[in-house]
């Protein structure tokens, strides 16, 4: 099949406006946007600014009025609790109804924001489109979050409600959540007026007197005033007003409240969905992701339901629940065309399942591509998924900042020819370039810092959260005219980006800028590595020097020294003498955050003997410890 990327790319480049006016065509709205793009209005110019729609409406209550209300629209695939759930758009419809009903009643309206603290079940989904219904802002924060973290998020967006559940389920324990949540509305400056708890079997939570609710009661009471004849409506808002805000962690300990508007984002994943994961409407799509993160945001809850697809929403992890073959074993069940994941879950299944013989044990024939995105994806780890699904593996790149991809290779579209380390060519609306430190652009095959030509595309932030003057700060000064991913990377002769990690993950080696990210490639060669992390170690002669650390594939039986020679053999052969890289260190497992992120700098300041912070993220603290004694040892 031939791309039709080429065509698509140069349509947008011609009338970008046009382009997405004709894309905007694709959703209901309640009035439809004669103007694309108003550069006078917000930091950098809005979208649709003369459009008025709901998200709800486009992801739930439109497919029940053409006919799709018997269709799956969720399947909750619970390997943690033994359970499973398909939830069909007309029931979705009714739950949704009811709690945006509740929240109503509770005095919540348009422009209010609500937290949603809470695990990957369900109510989740409800809790993020009720929201949506009756205009209210939704701020999902991860289930479990430490407590200081989500009252600085609680201070920070000034909730009227949060929603939660009693617990999470791990594969070895339970999280309680109603301990961190009291001790976060303790801690936190603002206090909600009330909290609304799901009590899950698994554990029972005590409410607060007062302050409290439960979920179910309030479910059955709403439900009841519905069939007697309540009306729970979808309250049209502004393409410009904002739909949630999703924190990421800020340089100065303070989150950034990444706000993400209606009618951009609604158009941008009604888009991409189909002309990048080539899913549509009666089709299933597995995205491996928490609602916590973007990805979740983005692939298991919006971009699925405005599509009118069914989206898999998993509770549970890549390996142990209960082995290397569950993610296989959910796209042979529900008929998945698409996974969506990590790097870093693909490398963990193939650390357990080194020969790939897992997936042969289920029917994937539904099953036509595997998307990676979240860090880089190094070469070594496509080779093992291409060889043992007999798939297309697309590497594709982009941030909680950009909303939806920024470069892919467009499986809808045709797909381009793979280049294994790159996640192909830019996607429309976003006009990527590579520059060098005084803002210019540089050749092909030069490494730099990969920015995005202003304006950004719809879908993509406008601003943060009561911070325009923080956004212009974070974003747009290092490079006027230009968004700062604060990437590094290049693009080559064919316009391929490769990303090569944060642009401080460039080291200098005696005054030479070399990339971490090219150094994990080549230990990541070696048969016996699944997974590693190369960072740059103070010197007091070069400034920095390279030190990695790598974990070993199950059963690889070598000795650890001799693959730590190996290793610095390999990459001096393959990038040179220059890059000094003489210290491998071999451990069981590396610190990340809980959407699967190696923690970097946090490793780099260990073995700089410099202080820090353990990250709220982290998924494995004890993976910290393990680092801290072995360069001590050594």
């Amino acid at each position: 099949m031939t791309s039709r990327y080429q065509d698509i790319h140069a349509a947008w480049r011609s009338d970008p406006f046009g382009f997405w006016l004709e894309a905007a065509k694709g959703l209901d709205w309640t009035t439809p946007p004669t103007t694309a793009f108003d550069a006078g209005a917000g930091v950098y110019g809005r979208w649709f600014p003369d459009g008025e729609l709901n998200t709800c409406h486009n992801a739930v209550d439109r497919h029940v009025a053409s006919g799709r209300g018997e269709q799956a629209a969720i399947i909750h695939d619970s390997p943690v609790t033994g359970t499973g759930r398909t939830i069909t758009y007309g029931e979705l419809l009714a739950e949704v109804k009811a709690l945006a009903l509740t929240l109503t009643e509770f005095g919540v309206g348009k422009g209010d924001r609500v937290i949603v603290y809470m695990p990957m079940i369900p109510e989740a989904i409800f809790a993020m489109l009720a929201c949506a219904r009756i205009g209210a802002i939704h701020s999902v924060v991860f289930g479990g979050f430490a407590a200081k973290e989500l009252a600085a998020r609680i201070d920070d967006a000034v909730p009227k409600l949060i929603l939660s559940a009693s617990c999470g389920i791990e594969p070895a324990r339970k999280v309680e959540y109603k301990p961190l949540l009291d001790k976060a509305i303790e801690l936190a400056a603002h206090k909600p007026d009330a909290v609304i708890l799901k009590q899950r079997p698994q554990l029972t939570a005590s409410l607060v007197e007062g302050r409290d609710f439960d979920w179910e009661a309030l479910r059955g009471k709403a439900m009841a005033k519905l069939e007697a004849g309540a009306q729970s409506p979808c309250v049209p808002v502004k393409a410009t007003d904002p739909l949630y805000v999703l924190y990421t962690s800020g340089t100065t300990g303070k989150p950034k409240g990444v706000v993400r508007d209606n009618g951009g984002h609604a158009v941008s994943l009604h888009w991409s969905l189909k002309n990048i994961f080539d899913t549509d409407a009666g089709e299933t799509f597995f995205c491996a992701s928490d609602v916590g993160w973007v990805v979740g945001h983005c692939y298991i809850v919006y971009a699925p339901l405005i599509r009118g697809a069914t989206s898999i929403l998993f509770e549970g992890k890549p390996i142990g629940t209960p082995d290397a073959g569950t993610y296989w074993r959910v796209v042979a069940e529900h008929g998945a065309k698409v996974l969506f994941t990590a790097p870093t879950a693909i490398r963990g299944i193939r650390k357990e399942d080194p020969d790939g013989e897992m997936p042969k044990r289920y029917d994937l024939s539904k099953f036509s591509a595997l998307f990676l995105a979240g860090e880089r994806a190094d070469p070594e780890t496509i080779i093992w998924a291409e060889k043992a699904l007999d798939r297309p593996v697309i590497d594709h790149w982009w941030q909680t900042e950009s909303g939806w991809p920024m470069a892919a290779n467009p499986l809808g579209l045709g797909l381009l020819p793979i280049k294994r380390g790159s996640p192909t060519v830019a996607m429309p609306g976003f006009d990527i370039t590579i520059l060098d430190p005084m803002g210019t652009p540089v050749a092909a095959n030069e490494m730099g810092a990969i920015a995005v030509k202003l304006p950004l595309p719809p879908g993509a932030l406008p601003t943060l959260w009561n911070a325009d003057d923080r956004f212009r700060e974070s974003y747009l000064t290092e490079f006027p005219g230009y968004y700062s991913t604060s990437d590094a990377g290049f693009l080559d002769e064919d316009g391929y980006l490769y990303v090569m990690g944060r642009t401080d993950d460039v080291i200098n080696v005696a005054g030479h800028r070399l990339s971490t990210g090219e150094m994990e490639e080549a230990v990541g060669s070696h048969p016996a590595v699944a997974e590693c992390a190369v960072i740059g170690m103070h010197d007091d002669l070069k400034g920095e020097i390279p030190c990695g650390f790598v974990v070993l594939k199950k059963g690889a039986g070598l000795d650890r020294r001799e693959i730590e020679a190996d290793l610095v053999r390999i990459v001096r052969e393959q990038i040179g003498p220059v890059a000094a890289f003489r210290q491998v260190l071999v451990v069981d497992r590396l610190p990340k955050t809980r959407s699967g992120k190696i923690l970097r700098r946090t490793i780099k300041a260990i073995v700089d003997d410099k202080p820090f912070d353990v990250p709220a993220t982290i998924e494995d603290p004890a993976a910290l410890d393990e680092i801290r004694a072995i360069v001590a040892s050594r």
